[in-house]
């Protein structure tokens, strides 16, 4: 099924608003190409400076002498490339409440550094992540799925288009914005490196093992993870540590967090070749997890996996209004019950566990199981 030509995100633009409402300063963290600047013309802002067109930076650079005549909603778009701004920004703000700011970032822990040191209690962040479920619609799960949440690689008018789309991002992403981000390491050995850990997708992951892999040492190894985590391309899960009294996995879990950037990196052009792929079933652990975690974003989840060295797994923890909930990812036609899954419940004490698989039909798997179609991800009850 062909994906529409217009996706509206009104829960993102919900929550955005909502922030607005409390805080003077907003800020929209996301990779590149999700789609920031484009939700922010919702707003109608009053005025609206991009630092990456050299005329609205010659312009900042007297940023007080810009900013302070200024009345209204102001938007500065790729904010990171001028951090010097958020001291000046809380002084504006304090003393000039005629003046709102929505800003946006492809960066994510330094820049909330930045800005939350400066800006404690002053601003608001919301993380925009390409569409999800909710926006496309369950009908084009499998669009989403293939193409991944980027808008223009989702609404490419071809699988073709959306892979070439895809690739040319992949080269943009390390030839450029990572130069602007301030890292020096050529865009050819992190091109390796993202590739390299593409084939660790959805597996635990082992920094000695892949410094051998790639011949370089573990610290370096956490560097160009950080470096890919902070501009939202992968996302390391955490274990969760409870003291159970056995032996617990305290290596994280790797996923590329967009499962187009995935497939584009592993070669998947179409449906059919990633139906047929050994990585089908982490591609689709990784991309239902984020699914999940996307619908779970504003209930102030911290979400986990679970793995103790007898083998006993738990794809995704977390804890909510004092339950504790856990979700398995499942790439089959029917999900039975396993041994694994009755340990699970009962090492970390489950509430309620579900089964998240490709299938059409929610079935009860026991009294604290339930299997449930990624489509139907918003009737998941997690209170």
């Amino acid at each position: 099924m062909t994906p529409p030509n217009i996706i509206e995100r009104k829960k993102a633009l919900e929550e955005i608003k909502a922030l607005m409402n409390v805080f003077p300063v907003t800020a929209i963290l996301g990779p590149r190409q999700v789609g920031k600047t484009t939700l922010s013309k919702f707003f109608e802002p009053d005025h609206v400076f991009d630092l990456e067109n050299p005329r609205d930076m010659e312009v900042l650079e007297n940023p007080q002498l810009a900013l302070e005549k200024l009345e209204g909603l102001i938007v500065i778009d790729e904010v990171q490339r001028k951090p010097g701004l958020f001291p000046l920004l809380r002084h504006l703000v304090d003393t000039l409440p005629r003046q709102r700011y929505l800003v946006m970032g492809s960066a994510s822990s330094n820049l909330k550094q930045q800005s939350g040191e400066s800006l404690a209690g002053r601003i608001g962040y919301h993380y925009l992540t390409g569409f999800n479920l909710m926006e496309t619609g369950q009908q084009n799960m499998y669009n989403l799925w293939l193409r991944g949440g980027f808008p223009r690689a989702y609404l490419a008018q071809n699988d073709e288009q959306s892979m070439l789309w895809r690739i040319n991002f992949i080269s943009t992403f390390l030839e450029k914005d990572l130069a602007a981000l301030g890292s020096s390491i050529p865009s050819s050995v992190m091109y390796r490196f993202w590739l390299m850990l593409s084939h660790f997708h959805g597996q635990t992951l082992n920094y000695s093992e892949l410094g051998r892999s790639f011949g370089i040492s573990d610290k370096t190894v956490k560097n160009y993870l950080s470096i890919l985590e902070d501009t939202f391309m992968v996302r390391q899960l955490m274990p969760w540590h409870a003291n159970l009294g056995k032996r617990l996995v305290k290596s994280p879990k790797i996923y590329l967090r967009d499962s187009g950037i995935f497939h584009a990196l592993q070669s998947i052009h179409s449906m059919n070749e990633l139906r047929t792929n050994p990585k089908a079933g982490a591609s689709w652990e990784g991309f239902a997890l984020e699914i999940l975690v996307s619908f779970l974003s504003k209930k102030d989840n911290e979400v986990f996996y679970y793995a103790s060295h007898s083998g006993v797994e738990l794809d995704l923890y977390w804890q909510y209004q004092g339950k504790k909930l856990g979700a398995e990812f499942k790439y089959m036609d029917a999900p039975k019950l396993t041994k694994s899954m009755h340990q699970a419940l009962s090492d970390l004490s489950l509430d309620h566990l579900w089964v998240i698989y490709p299938g059409d039909k929610s079935y009860p798997l026991s009294e604290q199981v339930t299997v449930l179609p990624l489509q139907e991800i918003h009737q998941l009850k997690v209170s």
